[in-house]
């Protein structure tokens, strides 16, 4: 198995117009749990993304790639495994911090525990 942690550029090459979010409890194209589970830490950059869920699914609109977010603790914030389907390979994989990105607010810790 081959890891590949995509550029932004990479990243961004996987992406069309328009992207579209599958069905929750979509079933993926193949299992890509042990992928998920190589990746080293470092990639994750201190986010804990250890619980495995996933309730976001986008496809692209050549139907090749998939992207599944895994939750993070952080609100808006996903490692993303880019699926081939073509290939039926994890294409790579990327942290993605939508409150980075857009300036989104992230949740405190207090509002974390609200919710629990």
């Amino acid at each position: 198995m081959r890891l590949r942690h995509l550029s932004e550029a990479e990243f961004l090459q996987t992406f069309g117009e328009p992207m579209r979010k599958l069905e929750p409890g979509a079933e993926p194209p193949f299992d890509f749990w042990e992928y998920f589970e190589a990746i080293p830490k470092v990639d994750f950059y201190g986010r804990n993304c250890e619980d495995g869920v996933v309730d976001t699914v986008y496809r692209d609109p050549s139907g090749r790639f998939e992207h599944v977010l895994v939750n993070s603790e952080d609100r808006n914030v996903f490692m993303v495994l880019v699926l081939d389907r073509h290939e039926s390979r994890v294409h790579g994989h990327r942290l993605l911090d939508l409150n980075k990105l857009y300036g989104l607010q992230a949740k405190t810790s207090l509002e974390r525990t609200l919710d629990e």
